[in-house]
């Protein structure tokens, strides 16, 4: 079967599937958590099968409707987009697998089958949609597509903390969405085209000066929604409201999205960009507050998302030097962080199922408590850290020699900004390790995982009995007047799912030698422009 009838199938799939589960409602919650894990599992063997044929055929494209360009809409997949297909349909089957787990184990009230699961179906059918788009309205509607989904997923429960949480992000994602609507009008008034081969083309026409609006219209569109500094703040207060399988998706992939989306445009539409040193200005920043911000945190779900802000700024480092290093180093790095950064985020849901809170002030004792959930945050935390040999390192080290190679005077400000990250990460991470992890339980939490409650209610008599809840399925504690929740045993499929990403992490450096040489060959094919071009335009 030709390749290119697959492309589709990552957009409408999870959309079929979405409408379908709707239509079948709670009546049959093992058919529901089915057809979503059977879906992704599709999803996921057909983005492999696109990145095969991309890689040794070149970019696989499937204009639909059978419209050429520019009346019908391209769907495309190279070597990036199908690598991006690749990586997001593993981490969003496994999260799924985790939230299936989570479902069960909580009687699917932190994840209700009704509306989690045809909003997260729905968010994949968004994502996969901005990876395959060739023009520039349909990357705007992957957008729509997946941020209509994410004010749904994010705000699940209606507690007020996740209202308020998702009253910020939807203010953000809609002035972001306006911002977008604005540029596009803007490019289409000056070139008459929306398609990215073709603007490829018409861009190099236009007076330098309208080239550099355009640009800088669609950087701040698309850094907003990667969470580049200063367009970053409002993602340390919406992210870790959310239940863990939310959070870890919209850590490791929302963002990604809109790097993905600046690779594109910077190096298929602004070649030998005017552009470069603000945008080492802007790397530099990311990182370096990012991460400054990460070390003063004291709750686990903040200091993670301060990181992510962070290891942004390595990416833009990346697309900033507009090398065939720097670039391969961000396409690397970017498959990186997805798969750690997510694995991170759900291990932080397991911390806080185990030990009740994920405040590293009153966390303690958890490598003792459960031996096999340290060892699931200690892996891809040294990972993320850049520790050798593993691909954290790795991407890290293929962006430093990069920038070594540029041999301009950021990008060396650059490296030494990117060193200095990488070490406070470890000061970071180790933090939570020795606080979380290593040293002993806080008295409020006993050694077997069961926790005092002290009930200070006023209608209470004025004792000091505690009362010991047993550890088994989750019961609520209240310790220092805030409400927590702890179970003894982690439940399997959470677990499960958890590892395989682990897996999955340390597989890029087992098979490091194949990606870097798959992201090589992506970078050379993002600047060289021509594949693309005469791929899109050939019909």
């Amino acid at each position: 079967m030709n390749a290119t009838a697959l492309l589709p199938l990552p957009v409408v799939l999870p959309l079929f599937a979405a409408g379908l589960k709707l239509a079948v409602g709670l009546r049959l919650p093992r058919i529901q958590r089915f057809i979503s894990a059977a879906v992704l599992s599709v999803v996921l063997a057909a983005s492999v099968t696109l990145l095969v044929a991309a890689d040794r055929d070149g970019p696989q494209v499937m204009h639909a409707g059978g419209w050429p360009v520019p009346i019908g809409i391209a769907l495309v997949a190279d070597r990036l987009s199908a690598l991006m297909l690749v990586v997001s349909s593993a981490v969003t089957l496994c999260v799924l697998v985790y939230s299936i787990g989570q479902g069960m184990a909580d009687r699917d009230e932190a994840t209700p089958l009704s509306v989690f699961h045809p909003a997260y179906l729905i968010l994949v059918a968004g994502v996969s949609d901005t990876f395959l788009s060739s023009d520039l309205f349909n990357l705007y509607v992957g957008f729509e597509i997946m941020l209509t989904a994410s004010y749904v997923l994010l705000t699940l429960g209606g507690t007020a903390a996740r209202i308020r949480a998702g009253a910020t992000y939807i203010v953000v994602s809609l002035l972001s969405s306006v911002l977008f609507l604005v540029a596009i009008g803007m490019v289409y008034a000056a070139t008459g085209t929306m398609n990215l081969a073709e603007l490829s083309v018409r861009l190099a026409d236009l007076p330098a000066g309208i080239r550099l609006v355009l640009q800088l219209a669609l950087l701040t569109v698309f850094g907003i929604k990667a969470a580049v500094f200063p367009l970053a703040a409002w993602l340390p207060d919406s992210y870790p409201t959310a239940p863990a399988p939310v959070t870890a998706v919209f850590a490791g992939l929302l963002t990604k999205v809109g790097v993905y989306s600046i690779l594109r445009t910077q190096t298929l539409l602004f070649p030998g960009t005017r552009l470069a040193e603000p945008l080492m200005l802007i790397a530099l920043l990311s990182m370096v507050v990012g991460i400054l911000g990460a070390v003063a945190q004291t709750d686990l779900k903040r200091l993670l998302s301060f990181t992510l802000v962070s290891h942004i700024g390595y990416m833009v480092f990346g697309i900033a030097l507009a090398s065939r290093g720097g670039i391969a180093g961000a396409v690397f790095y970017v498959a990186h962080h997805i798969t750690v950064q997510t694995t991170l985020f759900l291990v932080t849901g397991l911390v806080e199922r185990r030990g009740g809170t994920t405040d590293l002030q009153r966390l303690g004792g958890l490598a003792k408590i459960s031996p096999v959930l340290a060892a699931v945050f200690f892996v891809p935390a040294m990972n993320l850290a850049g520790i050798p040999p593993l691909s954290g390192f790795l991407g890290k080290l293929g962006l430093l020699r990069a920038g070594v190679a540029d041999g301009g005077a950021w990008a060396y400000v650059l490296v030494g900004g990117g060193v200095v990250t990488s070490l406070l990460t470890l000061y970071a991470l180790i933090k939570v390790w020795n606080l979380a992890f290593w040293r002993a339980a806080p008295p409020d939490l006993c050694a077997d995982g069961t926790v005092l409650e002290t009930d200070d209610s006023d209608d209470q008599d004025d004792s000091d009995e505690e009362t010991l809840m047993p550890a088994g399925r989750p019961e609520s504690a209240s310790l220092s007047g805030r409400s927590i929740t702890t179970t003894a045993a982690l439940p399997r499929t959470m677990l499960a799912a958890t590892m395989a990403l682990v897996a999955l992490g340390l597989a890029y450096t087992v098979l490091a030698g194949p990606l870097t040489g798959l992201a090589d060959r992506a970078a050379g094919e993002l600047l060289s422009r021509t594949p693309y071009v005469q791929a899109v335009l050939a019909h």
